[in-house]
């Protein structure tokens, strides 16, 4: 046996791909994908002429590739699926928010004396859960799970307390104490419509502060705007919950200043009359004449002033907080990151028994007419949540298409540099283009390829940044 069939086959497979007469090309577009994890491979051309004289100003195609492709970056934010694209959409998240606290990107920093609150929103109790505790106690140890001297046994029998320490591993932490008393319709349920609850609060909200000042709602639209950024987060248990930013404006938004009766304590009291009022009526899948139930926010509702100083949280980290949950899914739930398709996927997943119980109880509801067009089913994989993971009022700030358009003006200038073609100018330009996905993902001996260069680039990022 050779001294190379000795070695693993992943190596063997990277010493392959290395040794490929197009290897140093297909590097280069691995470096200019940001060591994307899945990328597309795409065939095609395009060619840029001059609307008015017809002249060629610049021309591509994959043909004069020595990969015959260009690899394209599948932009998937979520950072269990791809690192590389996760952290681009988690440093625009960052950019979208903070231009909204403290100005930048096209908006003036006088938004910073706006006053302004950090929420989260939770869902209500659907049954008693095991608990990961983050808080020490005086043993330097976690808090114990569930703690109570006397605690009653439930209907089925099982005894309502946990004395366990559970660690970041721990499967049970988020499940059900009982599975058979947790109610896990009600729990996909709030998923489900979570979103819509959120659009009712941001209308009832409104209506409060209107209510609160002596304006009518359409008189509030002529000398106030609110504003909000909200990212959703999955909690151990497999609910939505929301943070958000909630700030006034004046009418125009944030290049005008609030009224001044807009303060941090009128925007803090709406918003929790406003919750405490926000629910929904939908149909009761536990009972057999389908009767219906409400839906509603949690009581527990948390708010931050968001200040510099003086109390309260710093816009940074306030910016910094929206943009690492964006990049999440619902790995705390063991959820695996596609779709599930049907019932019988479940046997190759594992999942944890509480989310496995959530994710049948999705399928169970596809179909039932009382939910009209719902596709519970389709969206299993999300524990029955259909929204975005984050959303904006339209006036809150730079959105995420301005900036990719500034990212993507950016890396052509420096294109056309390199390649010492001109600057482009204002003429008006024809652009004719066809492209052809060909594949995605990377193939074996790759990955490892990928993972070092992706390495190389967060440590270079890192260094830059000291």
């Amino acid at each position: 046996m050779s001294g190379l069939e000795a070695l693993p086959e992943d190596i063997r497979a990277m010493a392959a791909r290395m040794a490929m007469p197009d290897f140093q090309e297909w590097q280069k577009q691995v470096r200019s994908t940001g060591a994307c994890s899945n990328p597309t491979r795409m065939r095609g051309y395009r060619t840029v002429t001059d609307a008015e004289t017809g002249e060629v100003l610049d021309h591509y195609s994959t043909d004069d590739e020595p990969t015959g492709y260009r690899l394209v970056r599948c932009g998937n934010r979520r950072a269990a699926v791809c690192p590389s694209c996760s952290q681009l959409h988690r440093d625009d998240t960052y950019q979208v928010a903070s231009a909204g606290l403290t100005g930048g990107k096209g908006i003036p920093e006088t938004v910073a004396e706006h006053p302004a609150i950090f929420a989260t929103l939770t869902a209500p109790s659907f049954g008693a859960v095991h608990t990961r505790h983050k808080t020490m106690g005086r043993d330097g140890k976690p808090l114990r799970c569930r703690v109570r001297r006397n605690a009653e046994k439930c209907p089925h029998g099982v005894v309502m307390s946990c004395r366990e320490r559970h660690g970041e591993d721990d499967p049970r932490a988020g499940g059900a104490l009982c599975p058979d008393c947790y109610d896990y319709a009600g729990a996909v349920l709030f998923n489900a419509y979570a979103g819509e609850l959120w659009k009712r609060l941001t209308i009832y909200l409104r209506r409060e502060v209107a209510a609160t000042v002596g304006l009518s709602r359409s008189a509030l639209g002529k000398v106030a705007k609110v504003s909000f950024f909200k990212v959703a987060e999955y909690q151990a248990r497999g609910v939505i919950h929301f943070h958000s930013v909630i700030r006034i404006d004046g009418p125009d938004g944030p290049e005008t200043s609030p009224p001044v009766w807009a303060t941090v304590d009128l925007l803090d009291d709406c918003l929790r009359r406003a919750v405490a009022t926000t629910s929904m009526i939908v149909p009761d899948p536990a009972d057999p004449d389908w009767a219906f139930r409400e839906l509603r926010f949690g009581t527990q509702v948390d708010t931050q002033t968001i200040a510099e100083a003086g109390g309260g949280i710093t816009s940074r980290n306030v910016a910094r907080y929206i943009a690492k949950y964006v990049t999440k899914g619902g790995e705390i739930t063991g959820l695996p990151p596609r779709r599930i398709k049907n019932l019988d996927a479940l046997q190759h997943l594992h999942l944890p028994a509480h989310t496995e119980c959530m994710v049948r109880t999705c399928f169970a509801l596809d179909g039932v007419s009382a939910y009209g067009e719902v596709p519970f089913g389709r969206w299993a994989h999300m524990l029955g949540y259909r929204g975005h993971a984050a959303t904006k009022s339209r006036r809150y700030s730079v959105t995420y298409g301005e900036l990719r358009d500034e990212r993507k003006a950016h890396q052509e200038a420096e294109r056309r540099q390199a390649e010492g073609l001109p600057a482009r100018d204002e003429r008006e330009i024809l652009v004719d283009a066809k492209w052809k996905f060909s594949r995605s993902g990377l193939a074996r001996g790759e990955e490892m390829i990928v993972d070092g260069i992706r390495a190389g680039q967060v440590t270079a990022r890192r260094i830059g940044a000291a």
